[in-house]
């Protein structure tokens, strides 16, 4: 059987259109809940079989409800579950920003988890004496939700509007949407005002189909046994539900909490390894300066010693410089823009720069950079930076007369730029730390190469806001390869789709 209305109607208005109405309470959709399920407990209890007039969320938190008093009652209970037709929202419009079939569902509670599954579909519940009630997708019911009880003995009303609502915020000019607007709970035990919402729903619905018996009245009111155990499950219900809330919050706060302690062990990680860094070249500056100011210093070692005072400031101005670059990196990556660039305009001018110092290495320096390749998507200024640090890489771990290739190619969705060089290689069990902040690559006798070790760091976090990524081969002794993966202009990459959702 199917019910259909005739006219459009809203629960809400009707109830207010009694005189003297019952004054909304502006409430959570938790309590929402418990007022359904202390509702449903009296039922079960007391074996009333009833017949429900609903408009519940989809999600199987709400709909479990239905599902737990209809498998207790059985076949002497009816429901009527009024439902959105959204077959038809995509012809004629919706109902413009009310999306949903309900002004509540489990994602504006943290109950959902104390169901084990849920599902966002907004098709009817399949309960065998189940009749669906079609609505029209712009109905005024559609910002309402409500369980109507009707039975000879007993008749209760729990209905939750959400008013339309629209204004823009003047900080951030986002218009607030009906997920933060305030939900209006009626909790009615009077027959004057379920006779009322009755009485509006059977002249709505087409004469060949109404369901509600022409001779049905609603008692003025329960029992008072019955009000006094409903009054008392609506306590307990409340209760359960502010406990599951409690337990929720603690856990996201617990969450939340040692996130901020791990963030802090970083940090503190973080200062004691840029301490340690700065007061190595300082250390040796000042052992260059005492042996300076020795009497019997002869000439050559004077010189030794006014070099290392030079590799030494050198080292703590590319260590300073390279600190305050990671910062800026970090503090300003998250909002910067990506930018569509063919790694032809970049490329072969960032190579050109350096060929000087491959010549005076005697390192032969090559690219191949087609430039039918497509563009890719990178940090605003990104890609330069990072073909500049894996290139002063390769040139620098790479002995004279060795060779450095930069070659780029199509692979897949994505465009893939190659740093391939015959230098000294990193040793397997090295591989997994060079992307860690002030890692430097030693030889085995223990040279040390300078750089302030953030270069690799800095890259592979513009890689990752890109939506690219960077992978390494080396063998020691024989060469590197480091391969770099850019997004397509032709495919989205992922930090677009987030800043899209």
């Amino acid at each position: 059987m199917n019910v259909s209305l005739a006219k459009d109607l809203s629960v809400y208005q009707l109830v207010m259109g009694v005189q003297a109405p019952p004054k909304p309470l502006s409430l959570s959709p938790a309590t929402l809940l418990s007022l359904v399920r202390a509702q449903i407990d009296l039922l079960i209890e007391q074996q009333i079989a009833a017949t429900l007039w609903v408009k519940l969320p989809p999600e199987k938190i709400w709909q479990s409800e239905l599902a737990r008093y209809q498998s207790s009652v059985g076949a002497s209970s009816l429901i009527y579950t009024c439902q959105i037709d959204e077959s038809e929202k995509g012809r004629d419009g919706g109902a413009g920003e009310d999306e949903g079939a309900g002004v509540v569902g489990e994602e504006n509670t943290p109950l959902s988890s104390s169901s084990p599954s849920s599902s966002s579909s907004s098709s009817s519940p399949s309960f065998p004496h189940h009749v669906p009630v079609h609505l029209s997708p712009d109905s005024q019911m559609r910002r309402e939700n409500f369980l109507m009880v009707l039975s000879p003995q007993f008749c209760s009303l729990i209905l939750a509007h959400r008013p339309l609502k629209k204004r823009k915020n003047k900080t951030s000019g986002k218009v607030n949407t009906n997920k933060n607007q305030p939900l209006l709970i009626i909790n009615t035990l009077e027959g004057r005002v379920i006779q009322q919402v009755l009485d509006g729903i059977e002249q709505a619905i087409t004469p060949e189909s109404s369901p509600i018996p022409v001779d049905f009245i609603c008692p003025v009111a329960p029992q008072a046994a019955l009000m006094n155990q409903l009054f008392a499950k609506q306590l307990l219900r409340q209760d359960e539900i502010n406990r599951q809330i409690s337990a929720v919050r603690t856990t996201r706060l617990q969450q939340q909490n040692q996130e901020l302690q791990n963030k802090e062990q970083l940090k503190d990680e973080y200062l004691k390894n840029v301490c340690q860094e700065l007061r190595t070249p300082l250390t040796h500056m000042k052992t260059a300066l005492s042996l300076l100011n020795s009497p019997n210093l002869k000439p050559p070692q004077r010189q030794r010693y006014l070099q290392m005072l030079n590799t030494q400031c050198d080292q703590q101005n590319s260590l300073i410089t390279g600190l305050l670059e990671l910062v800026q990196l970090e503090r300003n990556l998250e909002g910067t823009a990506l930018e569509s660039v063919r790694l032809s305009d970049i490329v072969p001018g960032v190579v050109s720069t350096y060929q000087p110092l491959a010549q005076e290495k005697g390192i032969m320096l090559a690219y191949t950079v087609p430039t039918e390749l497509p563009s890719i998507w990178c940090v605003s200024g990104g890609l330069r930076q990072i073909v500049i640090n894996l290139l002063h890489n390769s040139i620098k771990f790479t002995p004279n007369g060795g060779e450095v290739w930069v070659r780029a190619r199509i692979q897949g969705d994505y465009v893939q730029l190659e740093f391939r060089d015959t230098g000294i290689g990193i040793a397997e069990s090295e591989i997994s730390k060079i992307f860690d902040r002030f890692y430097r690559v030693r030889t085995a006798a223990n040279e040390d190469y300078g750089g302030a070790g953030l270069g690799l760091t800095i890259v592979q976090q513009l890689l990752v806001r890109s939506g690219g990524s960077i992978s390494v081969k080396s063998k020691l002794y024989e060469g590197s390869t480091f391969t770099v993966q850019l997004p397509s202009v032709g495919d989205t990459p992922k930090a677009i789709a987030i800043e899209n959702d």
